[in-house]
């Protein structure tokens, strides 16, 4: 019998519509039967997004808190293999993404099941990651693979041109100057061999080795910056959250946020990036390469 393949994803743009079709075009072509679910919320979120809107959403992002999607329908009980595509939004899974693994109806489907995750983002997907683990645990699902998909420009031209992008809604380039924003085109089709990888492991029913395979094939990178600056930020943000929910009125926090935000990423990371190459980084050498494991091999 051929195998049974979930592909379940939220989009706004249409970027992980392209990278799930292209990740299961390979497990399609030997002759798995890949079934393909968007979900959707019931207050939907906007694209493009303004502002205000975007910088509203973090707090119910960064707790965890679950806002309702429209039904969903699925052909079966259970599936040899599910493929969940997920957005980190503030170093979170987006909402959408967090309320689907907190449904006991999806719940109920993975408990059991191997799990492959994708992420799409700009670059800081680790924190967003972790509490995806967690939610798989929780479920009872076996977590066997991830690929982690972003904006491979610098820290600062891809916060520009993902802003651009999430607020005209135009995937191109911003003042004919910027790269292009997202997940590039050849990162994108690139897809197609991690998973060719991921097909070739169900066909055996052997999971070992697999996510090391994924990792040298480039599914999945770490950089030592970024992952200071998500291991200061996650605290942080967590941080403005609790402060925020306790608002009635929550728009003049989130604006407070957004602008210490600007702040804390041209100013304030590069001084402690300097900090930490001189007064940790030396001397931490092996507790960075365990660290980078830890996202990186699913352990």
């Amino acid at each position: 019998m051929s195998k049974k393949i979930l592909a379940i994803y939220y989009t706004q743009s249409g970027q992980m519509s392209d990278i799930v079709d292209s990740f299961t075009e390979p497990m399609a072509a030997s002759g798995a039967t890949v079934e393909k679910v968007q979900i959707h919320p019931e207050t939907n979120y906007d694209f493009p997004w303004t502002g205000s809107r975007f910088f509203s959403v973090m707090p119910d992002c960064v707790m965890g808190n679950t806002r309702p999607l429209q039904p969903y329908t699925l052909k079966e009980e259970k599936y040899d293999l599910v493929i969940l595509a997920y957005q980190p939004w503030f170093l979170s899974p987006s909402i959408p993404s967090s309320t689907l693994l907190q449904d006991p109806k999806f719940k109920t489907l993975i408990q059991g099941t191997p799990i492959v995750t994708i992420s799409a983002g700009r670059n800081m997907w680790l924190n967003a990651f972790d509490k995806i683990k967690k939610l798989l645990a929780d479920a009872g699902a076996n977590h066997v693979g991830n690929v982690a998909l972003v904006d491979k420009h610098s820290n600062p031209v891809s916060f520009v041109t993902i802003f651009y992008w999430m607020l005209s809604g135009k995937k191109e380039r911003y003042l004919n100057v910027f790269p292009k924003p997202g997940v590039s085109d050849e990162d994108i089709e690139r897809t197609k061999i991690y998973g060719q990888t991921v097909i070739k492991h169900l066909n055996s029913g052997n999971w070992e080795g697999m996510q090391k395979q994924l990792v040298d094939a480039g599914a999945a990178f770490v950089k030592y910056p970024l992952m200071v600056i998500e291991g200061k930020a996650k605290y942080i943000f967590a941080a403005w959250a609790k402060i925020i929910v306790k608002r009635k009125n929550q728009l003049p926090w989130t604006t407070a946020f957004k602008y210490y935000l600007f702040i804390a990423l041209f100013l304030g990371a590069p001084i402690m990036l300097i900090l930490d190459n001189i007064l940790l980084r030396p001397f931490t050498q092996k507790q960075i390469r365990n660290k980078k494991l830890h996202y990186l091999l699913l352990n």
